[in-house]
């Protein structure tokens, strides 16, 4: 299980929500007063952390929603080969490989064979953030 399911009025600016199964960050959210006949709505911008599409989301106030849970870790670059980057747990020291468009901007730079980098594990997909 790599989700728990909170509230959309609890969501707050840069937290995190899975929006048509694919994990974002919130960068806006409008919530509206209680109308003559019904409940408050919230609408909720995000940014897909894997793709970068913005998906909107409007629902009302006390509707459940899936937040991913996010595990950060430090790996190793053990190889870059063409788009692929394999790294190595240092927890475990078990190998899986990242695709090169699921790199932070500001970390492709300084990829080499031997840095760690801290790695971002979301519904089973990895994304590297920064080279530490």
């Amino acid at each position: 299980m790599s989700t728990k399911y909170v509230e959309v009025g609890d969501l707050k600016e840069g937290s995190y929500i899975v929006i048509d199964g694919e994990p974002c960050r919130v960068v806006e959210i409008e919530k509206s007063k209680t109308g003559k006949h019904g409940s408050a709505k919230a609408r909720v911008v995000a940014v897909g952390l894997f793709d970068n599409v913005k998906r909107t989301l409007s629902v009302p106030v006390d509707t459940q929603v899936e937040v991913p849970i996010i595990e950060k870790f430090t790996a190793q670059v053990l190889a870059i080969s063409g788009d692929v980057i394999q790294l190595m747990d240092m927890r475990d020291y078990k190998t899986f490989e990242v695709p090169m468009k699921y790199v932070e901007d500001e970390a492709k730079g300084k990829l080499t064979a031997g840095v760690e980098v801290e790695v971002w594990q979301i519904l089973d997909r990895y994304k590297i953030t920064r080279v530490k």
